[in-house]
């Protein structure tokens, strides 16, 4: 049997006592005592389950594919923290097995004729466009109340999210589905979160862990001399979002016209027929029949499942620059990011854009 090491138990029972409260606090008021409840436990379940990565790897009783998945994932881990200089604490040095496909469901809403989301703030991680349950039913619960209110609402499953460093993250069995080096990217893009992180500005936040995940796994790659990552792909991964996000401009310029409910509920469908039509004609033009995103696309559409994109990649180029500037070394990196990040909101976003326009 697997037990946590000593320290991790005293955790625990720290935890039982202060993490509610701590979390409420946290919560500063804007969440019901029902969605704080299942905070508190769901996360609080999930510290629980943790035990060393080390443990498993050791234990012959685990399945044999599990240990090896692991193996890889702690060279990965400390290529993180020795090359990356990326923060070495215990985060993703864990294990968890939750025994779901998720570790929670996000609730994205919008307005019928907006792109605005509901937004949700905390006085740790600022505010976020979406509501995080532990439980599926419960996301359901409160998309089915959105819905009632005429809203436009989307369900989204997420294998794995950071805590900011506020505990030590594990590696989750909801993302040993992942490959070797998928994993390895989800770690160096959360451990990013962990070494810097802006309050209230999601765009940069996630667009600077993406660049430390993108740049961190063309070195993990080349360090162990592989070829570079497919380019194909990901050029038509950004096909596709850009697709995405020539929808959304235009369905923002659609909602500030002055038209009756009925006109504007058609055009808005119009414009999602329009999104569907130039995939479809991208796909089996250029991508020789490519359907990775068909099940996404022809799905039931609306403003709500819109607004992940572009939040994870908008300024990636201009981090780009940024760490050319400082010819690519990461310490360096991360103190430039830090000027960044103190800048007003404003001149930050002016900053971005001189960057990514050079």
């Amino acid at each position: 049997m697997i037990r946590p090491l000593p320290s991790l138990g005293l955790l625990d029972r720290v935890l039982r006592i202060l993490f509610p409260g701590v979390l409420f606090l946290l919560l500063n008021g804007c969440a019901s005592v029902s969605y704080y409840g299942q905070l508190a436990s769901g996360q609080l379940q999930l510290l629980r389950a943790r035990v060393p990565v080390s443990t498993v790897i050791a234990d012959p009783g685990r399945d044999q594919q599990l240990r090896a998945h692991l193996t890889q994932s702690q060279k990965a881990r400390t290529f993180a923290s020795q090359h990356l200089h990326l923060p070495d604490n215990q985060s993703y040095r864990l294990y968890a097995d939750i025994g779901r496909p998720f570790v929670v469901w996000n609730v994205f809403v919008t307005p019928e004729f907006s792109l605005t989301p509901q937004n949700h703030c905390f006085p740790v991680a600022g505010c976020v466009a979406y509501r995080g349950y532990y439980s599926q039913s419960a996301a359901r619960g409160e998309a089915a109340l959105q819905r009632l209110q005429g809203m436009d609402v989307s369900i989204g499953g997420v294998e794995a999210y950071s805590t900011l460093g506020w505990f030590n993250d594990p590696i989750i069995s909801s993302m040993m589905n992942w490959g070797d080096e998928r994993l390895a990217t989800l770690i160096f893009h959360e451990l990013a979160h962990q070494r810097f992180y802006v309050k209230d500005d999601t765009e940069f936040n996630e667009s600077f862990a993406t660049f430390v995940e993108q740049e961190g796994t063309r070195q993990w790659r080349a360090v162990r001399s592989l070829a570079p990552e497919n380019g194909a792909q990901a050029q038509q991964r950004d096909q596709f979002v850009q697709l995405v996000l020539n929808a959304r401009t235009r369905l923002e310029r659609l909602y500030t016209l002055p038209l009756p409910a009925d006109q504007m509920r058609q055009r808005k469908a119009a414009e999602f027929e329009r999104l569907r039509g130039e995939y479809r004609l991208l796909r089996d033009s250029q991508w020789t029949g490519d359907k990775r995103y068909d099940a996404w696309i022809n799905a039931p559409m609306n403003n709500a499942r819109l607004l992940p994109f572009g939040l994870y990649d908008q300024w990636v180029p201009a981090f780009a620059t940024l760490f050319k500037q400082v010819g690519g070394d990461w310490l360096a990196f991360y103190a430039a990011v830090e000027k960044l990040g103190a800048l007003p909101v404003g001149e930050r976003k002016v900053a971005l854009k001189a960057l990514a326009g050079s």
